[in-house]
């Protein structure tokens, strides 16, 4: 299992619009999730916007991969859009800055 942690940052204004959001997260999404292998899936959110996400999957790349091919994800993502700050081409599931994890201990 490969653990992944990634940065985004939400409109400092939108914050708790976004966070309402995740009280409120379709359960179409929740099971997508499951079906696509994510694991562990955590949203931490700074005063200021940062969201640090963590999440364990069996490769990283293959389980954004794997979202993309329920039609709830692709609404998911242009309905939250908005909240992000910086985000290039795509949603916000193409636009995670990757951290590098340089030490764990179990």
């Amino acid at each position: 299992m490969e653990r992944v942690c990634f940065l985004l940052k939400v409109r400092k204004e939108k914050i708790p619009e976004y966070k309402q959001r995740h009280k409120d997260i379709w359960p179409e999404m929740l099971s997508a999730l499951t079906a696509a292998g994510w694991h562990n899936y955590s949203l931490f959110l700074r005063d200021d916007g940062l969201l640090v996400g963590y999440c364990e999957v069996a490769g990283f790349e293959k389980a954004l991969e794997d979202m993309k091919q329920y039609p709830v994800n692709e609404k998911w993502q242009a309905s939250v859009a908005e909240l992000f700050e910086g985000l290039s081409e795509g949603g916000a599931d193409d636009n995670m800055m990757r951290l590098e994890q340089v030490f764990y201990h179990a």
